[in-house]
């Protein structure tokens, strides 16, 4: 049976005293049998608080012990987890803890102040439980004759709720049965096995932290290293230090990385890492050779969205039948491309929208059937809201969304295609470009810049390298160098908010 529960038994039957969850800036870890005492007297806390199968928890918490701990215990018990965005502001936290329907809310000092600020907006009552998150037990309820609900594979077992960088967010409703899979999928793909770990730089508020690196393990019966929050500083430490066999990032994370001093320089052994799994973002190829040129590990690029449990497109384990710029091919669901227009399967290279279908993909967008019926057709098929082609081997080739397609005098120019170019740049270290209205053209091409640490560039050799690479149509009207570009939790860069610089 596919659910949540059934994954951390089978572990804890199996391997109770294997390590499933290590804390790096405590030294505590959270046995699988330690894991699965904790999501029971949790699920009897909820219990004894009043609530009822499915009611949702949510946690507004940095990564770490607890939030690891939680993050599973919650999905346990047969009640539904709601992870809130740490760089939401109140307004935001109002109306996603208002909409939800939260009853209970995780949180710790740093963001009481916040949170009290979003909760004054809701007429109805949620409690909020201010913990420590490195505490490794929190309640002690295993005499309280309460029996946890049974749970099933269809039933509700995480709510995420998307970036939302156009209108509201949406709600993704998962079940267990699409968290499962997700997991699964995940470990099958990069033959995961039991002396597998992961090193979690990713926030567990975002589908690729949780799915990726919380849930995969679970399956393959790995383990995991959770420091509190990524750091360029002390990353490679920490994967030498617990002999992580993977890490999982995404194209800015690597960016870091390359800037950074070479771990060996000093004389740190990363020689335990297999490989890298890129997501979240297109990579852009100049970071994929780089990154494998410098410190001697391969990339698995893959795709995935929140509504589909993070991974659906993924490279394969053999490192000769890679294909750099794509994202790799459908794994565990179906996947084909469309003619947006007419719904039509499209041939081999030929663009359309992103299509797929199986076990990993949500339940429906939560209190919003209009958007679901949008999304979701009635024979499986999900609307993945992005554009690409697929080659004659079944490799996809993501070429942007399709609400951020540049149509400058009527022809379309994907924004991936000006970012890679600019990216080429020895002095860029990241590139968006996005539409802007044009009186001439209807839109024309802006780019966002941001340089390298100590690297100058000034906008006139920007343009000269754009009109060299890119040609004059697709050459931007305008740059502008940043300190940062817009990002979602994912790392995912918002293109239409470089609308507002």
């Amino acid at each position: 049976m596919q659910t949540l529960r059934h994954y951390v038994d089978l572990r804890a039957r199996e391997q109770p005293d294997a390590p499933y969850l290590i804390a790096p800036e405590t030294g505590k870890t959270l046995t699988y049998g330690q894991l699965q005492r904790d999501s029971r007297d949790l699920g009897r806390f909820l219990l004894k608080l009043g609530l009822k199968q499915g009611d949702k928890v949510a946690l507004m918490l940095h990564n770490g012990y607890q939030t690891g701990q939680l993050l599973i215990g919650v999905m346990y018990a047969g009640f539904t987890v709601a992870p809130l965005n740490l760089l939401a502001q109140p307004s935001q936290l109002t109306y996603v803890l208002d909409h939800s329907d939260t009853r209970v809310v995780f949180t710790t000092e740093e963001f009481s102040e916040r949170l009290k600020t979003a909760l004054a907006g809701i007429k109805r009552d949620i409690t909020v439980i201010v913990i420590d998150p490195d505490a490794t037990k929190i309640f002690d309820t295993a005499a309280l004759p309460l029996a946890l609900p049974e749970v099933e594979e269809a039933d509700d077992a995480l709510l995420m709720y998307t970036s939302g960088t156009t209108g509201k967010p949406k709600g993704c409703v998962l079940t267990h049965r699409s968290v499962c899979a997700g997991g699964e999928f995940t470990s099958r793909a990069h033959q995961l096995t039991a002396q597998d770990r992961v090193l979690c730089a990713l926030p567990l508020y975002h589908i690729n932290g949780q799915i990726v690196t919380a849930v995969a393990p679970l399956v393959h019966g790995g383990s995991v290293v959770m420091p509190h929050r990524f750091s360029v500083g002390n990353y490679w430490e920490l994967a030498a230090q617990h002999r992580c066999t993977w890490i999982n990032v995404v194209p800015t994370i690597i960016a870091y990385l390359l800037n950074a001093p070479d771990p060996r320089a000093a004389k740190l052994d990363i020689s335990s890492v297999k490989f890298c799994r890129s997501a979240s973002a297109p990579l852009p190829p100049e970071l994929h050779r780089a990154f494998e040129e410098k410190f001697g590990i391969s990339i698995i690029e893959t795709f995935g969205m929140t509504e589909t449990n993070a991974p659906c497109f993924t490279n394969p384990y053999d490192r000769a039948k890679r294909k750099i710029g794509s994202p790799g091919q459908a794994f565990g669901n179906e996947a084909k491309i469309i003619a947006p227009e007419t719904g039509a399967t499209q041939p081999p290279g030929v663009p359309g929208e992103i299509m797929v279908r199986g076990d990993n993909v949500m339940k429906g967008y939560y209190k919003d059937p209009e958007n679901t019926a949008k999304t979701l057709e009635p024979d499986g098929w999900m609307h993945s809201g992005d554009l690409g082609y697929m080659d004659e081997d079944g490799f996809v080739f993501v070429t942007g969304r399709i609400k951020e397609l540049i149509i400058k005098g009527g022809e379309n120019i994907a924004p991936r295609e000006i970012d890679e170019a600019l990216l080429r740049h020895p002095a860029v270290l990241e590139a968006a470009a996005v539409g802007i209205p044009d009186k001439n053209y209807g839109q024309e091409i802006m780019a966002c810049v941001v340089l390298k640490p100590g690297c100058e560039c000034t906008m006139d050799e920007l343009m000269a390298f754009s009109l060299s690479e890119l040609g004059k149509y697709k050459t931007p009207k305008v740059i502008k160098f940043v300190a940062d570009l817009p990002k979602g939790p994912s790392g995912k860069v918002q293109r239409l908010k470089l609308l507002e610089f």
